[in-house]
């Protein structure tokens, strides 16, 4: 099992540890604990000593508009990440995929997107409700430099937002508007450290639990592995069907 562990209890080197194959082994030779805090950093003078000021131009890329650049990128993207937080602060992350035009650009500061089928926890939403302030990463397959917007989420059922995607995607219940603080690009190290898209790099994530496993571990077992994954599949397919629009 992977864990963090005490440092009291280990020496260097004595615990192995592995996330179900061999080749994912590693030696963790400390343990780590938050009550302990002579290394926590809690001060911009300590942030300040351990890193160098940015280059001139990463302090001056942000900007507070959508140009025809930022525009043409955004229309592309099929894929998004939203980021959300509640009134105390909890954040949440949710994935968002659809169609390149799926981001609309309805003037210089906003952008609109369709809230499209999910798992009705509706987590974003909530969020968005009580703590407008929401952040998106702007993804297009086989880039390795992305878009960053920060700024204020609204929830809309106004009519002419939401016939936006008519034509390509079933009207949504409702749309997400995003005001725009701030927009920049950003720096392509994070994806090729990951070798994001390097197909010959995928192969090692093979035999990891898909969320099928995950449930079988959570609910030790209740569900029959076959079953779990003809439903979730049977699920997926639905959901995608109702964000079709009518024949």
């Amino acid at each position: 099992m992977v864990g963090f562990y005490d440092r009291a209890r280990l020496s260097r080197g004595d615990l192995a540890v592995a996330t179900g194959s061999n080749r994912y082994a590693r030696t963790i030779e400390y343990g780590w604990s938050p009550d302990v805090p002579e290394h926590h950093i809690t001060k911009l003078e300590q942030l300040a000593e351990l890193y160098r000021a940015p280059s001139k131009r990463v302090s001056t890329k942000q900007t507070q508009t959508i140009d025809e650049v930022t525009a043409r990128f955004l229309h592309a993207s099929p894929f998004f990440l939203l980021a959300t937080a509640d009134e105390a602060g909890r954040c949440d992350v949710s994935p968002r995929g659809g169609p390149p035009g799926q981001l609309v650009v309805l003037d210089e500061r906003r952008v609109a997107f369709p809230d499209l089928n999910g798992n009705n926890l509706v987590d974003s939403l909530r969020n968005i409700i009580a703590n407008p302030h929401a952040g998106l990463l702007i993804i297009t397959p086989g880039n390795d430099e992305t878009l960053r917007l920060n700024g204020t989420a609204t929830l809309t059922t106004d009519p002419d937002v939401l016939s936006l995607w008519d034509g390509e995607l079933r009207r949504p219940k409702l749309a997400i508007v995003i005001t725009l603080e701030d927009a920049f690009f950003h720096c392509a190290k994070s994806f090729r450290r990951a070798e994001l898209w390097e197909p010959e790099s995928w192969m090692r994530f093979a035999d990891l639990p898909d969320p099928v496993t995950m449930l079988q571990a959570h609910t030790n077992g209740e569900d029959d592995p076959a079953t779990a994954r003809a439903g979730l599949e049977d699920s997926y397919r639905a959901d995608l069907e109702q964000d079709q629009p009518p024949s």
